[in-house]
């Protein structure tokens, strides 16, 4: 039997953000459904049960139709009070010198299977009236991403859908909430190999910082929420500057070989 009225599913819960949002959910007394496409599932899961709620973990790629399937299925029809989707990737360098099935996945993953898994677990909220949605935007988003397009395009994507999808529910008792964290300390600029680049190389924010601050926000029911005093500014500045005047700012942060040393 479940040990918590509350249930949470947290998509990319293996390490960094949705790992902290994961353990946030454990705090506040949720039973855990959590997915990422790698083993390092498992240990996290383990992890999470020491706060004495029932974690159960699915090994699964969400970038695929069967990878969203096997994660909804294994929520065994139990209603989903709360879906925070994580799951993301990266990838940097310029567009053209990109493998294109990398940075197909990146889109596959970052929209593609996000859309299918909100479009399934959404319309159970919907029918219930009720439920809460946090999907992991970025600060990206605002800016168009030299040498790191995809990603920052599917971002932007994430953001605006978080927006349409908040108005079309304002009548229903389901929220929907876009967290834009800007670089943040987790696996994220290694994997995307941007080690040699200066956004890759600096001081980055607290991943425990920005789940709280997701968190908190997707319990007030807020629309978005920025984490961290520099990346509100960035916004705001992102939004009155011209795009040519972001790209080139972009590049300086993003371009192979800017890395501090």
């Amino acid at each position: 039997m479940p040990k918590s009225a509350h249930f949470a599913i947290v998509t990319g819960a293996s390490t960094g953000i949705g790992f902290e949002l994961a353990k946030r959910c454990a705090k506040e007394g949720y039973d855990l459904l959590i997915v990422a496409d790698e083993s390092a599932i498992e240990s996290a899961a383990a992890q999470l049960r020491e706060f004495g709620v029932d974690v159960a973990a699915v090994q699964a790629d969400l970038s695929t139709r069967e990878g969203v399937d096997k994660l909804y299925a294994a929520a065994q029809g139990r209603p989903v009070d709360a879906l925070l989707a994580n799951a993301g990737r990266g990838l940097g360098r310029a567009f053209l010198d990109q493998d294109i099935e990398q940075a197909t996945h990146v889109i596959d993953t970052n929209i593609s299977g996000s859309l299918w898994l909100i479009h399934r677990i959404g319309n159970d909220m919907r029918r219930r009236n009720q439920g809460r949605i946090l999907i992991t935007g970025s600060i990206a988003g605002f800016m168009p991403g030299s040498f790191q397009a995809v990603y920052n395009g599917t971002k932007a994507f994430l953001n605006s859908f978080s927006f349409a999808l908040r108005e079309e529910l304002k009548d229903t008792n389901v929220t929907v909430t876009c967290l834009m964290p800007g670089p943040t300390d987790t696996e994220f600029f290694q994997r995307a190999d941007m080690m040699d680049t200066n956004v890759g190389t600096t001081e980055k924010d607290d991943p425990k910082m920005v789940a709280d601050t997701g968190f908190d926000a997707m319990i007030r029911g807020d629309g978005d929420i920025v984490s961290g005093m520099k990346n509100k500014v960035q916004t705001t500045v992102a939004n009155v500057l011209p795009s040519g005047v972001l790209a080139g700012q972009h590049r300086k942060m993003a371009e192979p070989g800017t890395a501090k040393s």
